[in-house]
Order: C-alpha cells, then structure tokens, then sequence
C-alpha cells in the first residue's frame, strides 16, 4: 500500500483555509445580530451660515434675503478704476550687446524680466532706469517697448 498525497503542508493550509471561513462565518452573523436599523433622518448632513457641514437643521431665523441682481455668475467684471498702470519701471540687471538680450529687475515686484534687442525703443545699459510693459512671452515675461527713464 502507498503512502498519501496529503502532506503536512497541505493538511496545514487546507485547515487554516476552514478556520478562516468559519471565522469569517462567525464575524458576519455577529453583525447581523447587532445590526441597528439605520433611517434616512441619521444619514442626512446640513451646511451651516458658515459653511460647515452639521448634523442640525440650519435656524429659518438666520435665513438671508439675496436679490437676484446681486447673484453673478462667472468671472466678475473688472472695474477700470482698479486696473493697475501697464508701464512699469526697473534696472536693468544685465544686458549682452553682442547677443542681444538681458534682463530687468523690476521695481516694485523685484523680479526679473527678460528682455530683447528688438523690443527696444532706445539703446540701454546695465545700470540705467528704464521704463516698459510687460507681456508673455513664450518661456516667462518679456519687456517691450523698453526705453530709458527719465
């Protein structure tokens, strides 16, 4: 007579598989005797004045009137007394004749705007104070319409 095919490792992972599903067996019958019956009233939440999310209706006493004229939609319009001035002022930090660009420093945001030959309305120097606009440019800002400051 021949010996079994079932050795110990086998027999050790089959009874671990039987002891998990009866585990597994035990945990959902468990859950289904304490199963409370849940109502729609205990998963509703509510967004307070404030924004906050509540578990209490918000008060009809705290309810504001909004007119529908004051509902935007969208981008607000910008108003053009707030428009900032598009001619700026800085130095010019650096400038390479022979390649010809440089930069700005910028006077009021201290940050550095390209600049090239071509967008030059005069000739400038590292040093001097000049004004011009900005636009963008295809890696960052760019100076056009650079000229010296008086």
């Amino acid at each position: 007579m021949g010996r079994s095919q079932e050795t110990f490792n086998k027999k050790e992972v089959r009874s671990k598989k039987e002891k998990k599903r009866k585990d597994k067996e035990k945990k959902r019958i468990a859950r289904k005797e304490n199963e409370t019956k849940s109502s729609l009233d205990d998963m509703i939440a509510y967004v307070d004045e404030n924004g906050m999310i509540t578990s209490t209706p918000p008060d009809p006493t705290k309810k504001k009137k909004v007119k529908l004229e004051d509902i935007e939609l969208g981008v607000p319009k910008s108003d053009p007394s707030q428009q900032e001035d598009p001619v700026r002022k800085g130095v010019v930090a650096f400038f390479n004749e022979s390649k010809g660009y440089g930069f700005i420093k910028d006077s009021e945001t201290k940050e550095s705007v390209f600049v090239h030959v071509n967008n030059l309305l005069e000739e400038i120097k590292e040093g001097n104070m000049v004004s011009f606009e900005v636009e963008r440019g295809q890696k960052g800002l760019a100076a056009i319409k650079v000229k010296l400051f008086k």
